[in-house]
Formats: C-alpha cells, sequence, structure tokens
C-alpha cells in the first residue's frame, strides 16, 4: 500500500510540473540561461541595466580595453597581487594565487586579476594564458598589464587588461590571495559575478541581481531594436527619443 502512495505522489508531482512547464509557470532562470542570455545582450545594454537595477555603475575604467579581441561572458574568479620587496617576491610566490586561481578554473570561467599599481607590471603572460585556454576558461580581465601579446593573441584567447608591458612580476610583486571580493577597476568583483566584455568594455553584474539585470538589459535591446527603423523613417532622432524616452 506504502508503495502505491508513494508512485501516486511521485506521479502527482512530475504532473504538476509538466503542467506548469506547459503553461509558462513560474521559473527562476538557471545558471546556464543567465550566462546564455548575457551573451546575446551588448555591452551597453548590461551596463545600462546594471545602473537601472543596481543604482550604481557596474562598468569599469575606461582603460580596460580589449588588448587580445573576444566577448567575454561568465563567472568571475579572482586573484590578487601586490608590490613587495625581491625576497618576497620570488617565482614561487610572485604569481602563486593567480596560479592557483587557473589551474583550479572550470571552463568559461572568467579570470579576475588586480595587481595593485601595476600598470608597468604584465599580471598574464603567455604561459598563463596557454593554461586558461587549454582549460576552457572564457577569458581574463586584468587591472594591471599583459605581456607576450604575440603568443596569446595566436591562442585566440581575449584579455582585457589597462596597459601592455614587458615587465616580470618576479621580485617586483607578491599573490596576496585568491577567491575574494576585490576592487578591478573601480568595481567591486566578488567570485561568481558576472563579467561581461566587449570592445565597448567590461562590466560586472552582481550575481545576486543578475536575473533582474539581464531582463532589462533584454528589455533595452528590444526597445533598441524598434528604434532604428523609426530613425530611418522619420530621419529624426530627436522626435524617436520623444517617442521611446530614452538614448
Amino acid at each position: 500500500m506504502k508503495t502505491k502512495v508513494l508512485l501516486l505522489t511521485a506521479g502527482l508531482v512530475l504532473a504538476v510540473s509538466i503542467a506548469l512547464a506547459a503553461t509558462g509557470g513560474p521559473a527562476l532562470p538557471t545558471e546556464d540561461d543567465l550566462i546564455a542570455g548575457f551573451k546575446r545582450s551588448t555591452v551597453a545594454s548590461v551596463a545600462d541595466a546594471v545602473d537601472h537595477v543596481v543604482g550604481e555603475r557596474g562598468f569599469m575604467s575606461h582603460d580596460v580595453r580589449p588588448m587580445i579581441p573576444g566577448k567575454v561572458v561568465g563567472r568571475a574568479i579572482t586573484a590578487l597581487v601586490r608590490p613587495a620587496p625581491p625576497d618576497k617576491a620570488t617565482p614561487a610566490l610572485a604569481v602563486k594565487h593567480s596560479v592557483e586561481m587557473i589551474d583550479n578554473s572550470k571552463p568559461g570561467e572568467v579570470g579576475v586579476i588586480v595587481m595593485e599599481d601595476g600598470l608597468d607590471v604584465a599580471a598574464i603572460g603567455g604561459l598563463m594564458a596557454t593554461t586558461a585556454k587549454v582549460r576552457g576558461m572564457a577569458g581574463m580581465v586584468v587591472d594591471g598589464g599583459v605581456r607576450d601579446l604575440a603568443e596569446i593573441r595566436a591562442l585566440k584567447f581575449p584579455v582585457y587588461a589597462r596597459s601592455v608591458t614587458p615587465a616580470t612580476a618576479v621580485s617586483r610583486y607578491a599573490s596576496v590571495a585568491q577567491q575574494i571580493p576585490l576592487k578591478c577597476a573601480g568595481i567591486t568583483v566578488k567570485p561568481g559575478d558576472i563579467i561581461v566584455a566587449g570592445e565597448d568594455g567590461v562590466v560586472r553584474v552582481p550575481q545576486e541581481k543578475a536575473a533582474e539585470v539581464l531582463a532589462k538589459a533584454r528589455e533595452i535591446d528590444a526597445r533598441e531594436t524598434k528604434m532604428v527603423p523609426m530613425i530611418k523613417q522619420h530621419k529624426s532622432l530627436r522626435k524617436v527619443i520623444d517617442l521611446f524616452n530614452r538614448i
């Protein structure tokens, strides 16, 4: 008798689940849905959506540029590096946590490395980029420098950084920590936040607001899609701005 009750209960749960799916019942986006959705949006729309939903900027400083181009969308993993005397900046210690972060990365993740006051020092070069590429990382965002551009370009591995420099971190910097919240190019990034990067720049989406930001970004994209043909029709931007209350 107990077995029959369990089977009936399981059948009822399955039937309710199927009914909800068929009628468009309530469902939260899965992580894959979120990443896929942000890949279909534009960096500018995501930046605007963060402004609207979060109430503060999500875009990083303008000088974080695509040194090796390519759109990047994925969950952030982080590492922090600080200036240090040569005895504390040995080859083993200079990039310890950055290397561990990459070696422990999952496919699709985005590395975020902060080199404090590090525009003249490379946070990533060819060896680290090669490892990130073979592990399937989506890209790297660096508050600091990058080197070995030709090698990384050949990998087609996207890197966004604030500078290009041939200088090594060894004897100059020491690794501090990984997988911690950090300030990258003016924006606080926590492990698990979503990074959206392209030619327009880099935006951080707080993970706790990601679904709302994505919905708003889609709304902005849809509105702008409608605005373009109307601009062509009326040959007036002012008229279309008045109609949509947006620029």
